[in-house]
């Protein structure tokens, strides 16, 4: 039952910048527990056709590590799979990685101080802190369909994509029309024989301004100073994106233009055009980004569909108005359990408090990061800390750096553990509820996956990032019971 000081679970970009934040602060008593063979978390299981970011590169990626070498200004999987391997191996981190290890229980022992971490294969370790670096789009949600287990043909999420399955010249169905989905269906309209596209609600789509960096931008980029530049200029670009979300919903009015025009000029066609032009506001849901998924709706062999599936038999998708498609295969871009990845785990704190008693009235956690009643637990992008308008990976190293002080805050005082108090959590989440309370989730009768059960954001953080920037750049003791 031995084992590390910190246990870190998952090896995204979460895990791996805690990883070489803690090995830059002398830290290396820990271990990064990874459930599958490989690190990488979203860019190694999403591999999909197609796929590639939806933040600008070089703002999606760490700030102490400039790549300077990025071939498009949205790269594609496998180029961000390896950068992350790149970051690995530079940073001396794969001797702290343990593959096949599945994170299954999560115990805090009151008496010794200490974690109990069990993973699938039943292994037992302790540690005296643990970081939970899951990220929020990595289980994937399927659709309640009734007999979506009975089709026959080749059926699989996008997220866990058939390799194998042989789609050319075949009769396919997409169901589901989110940011992964708009960038597969095209790849799939190139090879399929019929493509049908099942939308139960239109996302506002604005054009991608994307394109590969010449050898010329490249060399240029590699002069001191130019790629921090161009990645200052895109964090401020994204970041006027938040004016809508964060002071005053009317102000989506010009991304909404932005949407809407090229909705316009890329569907000539006014009835597909009306059923691809969204009745909410503008940023309550994701907002996507594509310049060629709506022409290929536009081809004479994908079709678009927006009642609703009743049912799946094993040939075909049967709709609300009767019909009956005949298809060959089924691709679900049905995203992710977001709200539910960190309430389904078994994690049980102080007096056995479980995280589903802690959070049953909703998930949060003070600066996302602290959950009052579990001690040296933290979350990196927990409740509310999600973006809608720039890159995760500047929250995430915030998030980090708020760790690494709350693990020096432990140093220098002596004590064994911390736990946020229940009252500032509280007084915390009440101030985020307010901002949520008026920003573009709650107009118009937003629904989207932001959302936990109860209709509340649980996922978006509600203001500029250089804002939670400056609220965690010290840990405040007086929020903290120091247990000894």
């Amino acid at each position: 039952m031995a084992g590390p000081g910190i246990v870190i679970i998952g090896s995204g970009f979460a895990g791996v910048g805690m990883a070489i934040k803690l090995k830059e602060a002398g830290f290396h008593d820990f271990l990064i527990l990874e459930k599958a063979a490989d690190l990488g978390g979203t860019w190694r299981d999403n591999t999909y056709p197609g796929c590639a970011c939806d933040v600008p590169s070089h703002l999606y990626s760490f700030s102490f590590e400039l790549n300077r070498s990025w071939s498009r200004m949205f790269s594609p999987q496998a180029e961000i799979w390896d950068y992350l391997r790149a970051c690995v191996d530079k940073y001396g981190i794969k001797p702290h990685l343990r593959y096949g290890k599945q994170v299954v229980t999560l115990d805090w022992d009151d008496a010794a101080r200490e974690w109990s971490i069990g993973t699938a294969d039943g292994e037992t370790l302790r540690a005296k802190a643990v970081v939970s670096a899951l990220g929020a789009l990595h289980i994937p949600k399927f659709p309640d369909i009734v007999g979506r287990g009975s089709f026959a043909g080749p059926a699989f999420h996008s997220a866990e994509w058939d390799h194998t399955a042989d789609l050319a010249g075949r009769r396919v169905a997409v169901i589901g029309t989110g940011a992964s989905a708009v960038q597969f269906v095209p790849r799939l309209a190139a090879q399929a024989a019929e493509l049908h596209v099942f939308q139960r609600t239109p996302p506002w789509i604005q054009p991608k301004p994307d394109f590969a960096f010449s050898e010329r931008a490249r060399r240029t980029l590699a002069l001191p100073g130019a790629a921090r530049a161009l990645r200052n200029t895109l964090y401020w670009a994204l970041e006027t994106r938040a004016l809508g979300f964060t002071v005053d919903p009317r102000l989506m009015k010009a991304q909404e233009r932005l949407a809407l025009n090229h909705l316009a000029a890329q569907v000539p066609d006014p009835e597909l055009r009306a059923k691809l032009t969204p009745g909410y506001t503008i940023g309550c849901k994701r907002i996507l980004l594509s310049s060629d998924y709506y022409p290929t709706l536009t081809r004479p062999h994908v079709t678009l569909h927006t009642e609703r599936i009743t049912e799946i038999t094993p040939t075909a998708l049967r709709t609300r108005t009767g019909g009956r498609i005949e298809v060959d295969a089924i691709v679900y871009g049905t995203g992710f359990k977001v709200v539910e990845k960190l309430r389904e785990q078994h994690i049980t704190g102080r007096g056995g408090l479980s995280l589903q008693d802690a959070w049953r009235e909703g998930a949060e956690a003070f600066h996302g990061v602290s959950t009052a009643g579990f001690p040296n637990l933290f979350f990196l992008l927990g409740p509310n800390t999600g973006l809608g308008h720039t890159s995760v990976v500047f929250m995430i190293e915030a998030q980090v750096r708020y760790v690494m002080e709350c693990l020096r805050l432990l140093a220098r005082t002596g004590a064994r553990a911390l736990d946020v108090r229940p009252g500032h959590q509280r007084a915390y989440n009440r101030r985020l509820r307010a901002r949520l309370g008026r920003r573009v989730w709650t107009e118009g009768g937003c629904d989207s996956w932001y959302l936990d059960e109860h209709g509340v954001n649980r996922t978006l953080w509600p203001g500029f990032t250089f804002e939670y920037w400056a609220r965690t750049r010290r840990v405040r003791s007086e929020a903290y019971e120091l247990i000894r």
